[in-house]
Formats: C-alpha cells, structure tokens, sequence
C-alpha cells in the first residue's frame, strides 16, 4: 500500500473508532470517517479539514451507506476500509433481551458491515488493491453470560469475514485482504456497559492505539482470511 493511505473508519466519533481516527491522521493519513452523533461530528469537522472528511451516517441503513460511499470514493481510491461500528445489548440473559433491541443490534453490528462493504468493497476490486478490517472481539471467539447478542454478531462478524476473504482470492488472487480482527479488551463505554466492574483495569483507547494503528498500517493481502488479534489485546 502507498506511504500515505486513505482510509475509512465507520463510528469515528467515539471509542475506538476516535482512537484509530486521531492515530492514523497523526501518521500522516488521510481518514474518512461516518458516525451517527451530528454534533460529534461537527466537533471532528472542526478538528480535521480536507481532505479529511466527516459524514453523519447510519451504517444499518444501507441506502445511507450508498450515497456516502458513492462520495467518498468520487474523491479518491480506498486502500483500508476498518468496519469499526457496533453497538452492545443491556447485560441481560438471552431469553430477556427484547425483540426490538436484538434487532437493533444485529442491524448495526453484522448487517452494517454488509452495508459497508456492499457501497465500499466494488470499487477497491476495481483497483485490485486494498485491505478490509472488520472489528471483531474476544466476544466473537469465546462467550460469556448476559451478552449473547452480542456474541453471536462478534460469531457472524468472524464468519462472515472469512467468507468474504474467500471470495477476494477468487475474484482478485493474491492481491486484497478481508480480516477479522479483535481489538482485545479496551476500557471503552462499551465495556463498561457490560462489565462496569471491571473494565478499569484494561487500557484506555487512546493508550491501545498507540499499539493498535501501526498494526492496521502494516496489514496486507498476505494476511486475507487470518483471525488476528491487536498484540497485547
């Protein structure tokens, strides 16, 4: 990939998403980033000018994803696409989750990232270059009570990541790479939603970036269809 990437983060405006967003901009890249809060978006307008962008966007909402990816990729090619979004269930046992918040979950956390990559991945096989990273979790390995909605959108995330991968070494050999990646355990508002007790003992997002980005940078079509983890997650 050339010295300078551009790339593409959905959630940029918190959490992770912010951490890899300001990491990849402090080296020297150029960051396309989507999240649904307009005021937190305006903040990283504000913070990071062209060619830099900042789009309010559902991910779930797929007609949405296809007018910011049609934008986005009028500008310039796509050389990392980070499937970042997601949203986490109230801790709760499987049968006690409501219907509309399992469905709310699943449209953000798996059909999001069909989204995406349905409006993004086109024009990067048209190029035959450019590395796809869907954010996975340890959630999406091994299981844990009070989270199943969670966990299988992290199981789908896996698979599905896979199979793509799959079709990349069909449709372009050798050249592109779909990775699922797990971020390992970060103290964000995510964490502490499920595990407010003890999420204070792993690292803020800021700090795990500091190991997490040079790892993305370095990812490339050798590493299509691997399950990695970000080292020391």
């Amino acid at each position: 990939m050339p010295d300078q990437l551009r790339i593409v983060i959905t959630g940029a405006t918190r959490g992770l998403g912010l951490a890899l967003t300001t990491g990849c901009i402090d080296r020297n890249n150029i960051v396309c980033g989507c999240g649904t809060s307009e005021s937190k978006i305006a903040e990283l307008r504000k913070r990071w000018s062209m060619p830099h962008r900042f789009d309010v966007v559902n991910v779930a909402d797929d007609r949405a994803v296809a007018a910011w990816a049609k934008q986005v990729t009028a500008e310039g090619p796509v050389d990392l696409l980070v499937n970042n979004a997601a949203v986490m269930n109230e801790p709760a046992a499987l049968w006690k989750v409501p219907a509309d918040e399992f469905d709310r979950l699943v449209a953000v956390n798996v059909s999001g990232v069909v989204n995406v990559i349905r409006h993004f991945v086109p024009a990067m096989l048209e190029r035959k270059s450019g590395v796809i990273v869907n954010l996975s979790s340890g959630w999406g390995r091994s299981v844990s009570p009070e989270v199943a909605p969670y966990c299988a959108s992290k199981f789908a995330i896996e698979g599905l990541t896979k199979a793509l991968a799959a079709d990349l070494e069909e449709h372009a050999p050798g050249a592109m790479a779909a990775i699922p990646l797990n971020p390992g355990i970060i103290n964000t508002d995510m964490l502490r939603q499920a595990w407010a007790d003890g999420a204070n003992g792993y690292p803020k997002p800021e700090k795990w970036a500091e190991r997490a980005v040079p790892f993305l940078l370095k990812l490339s079509a050798k590493d299509n269809g691997h399950s990695l983890t970000v080292p020391g997650g």
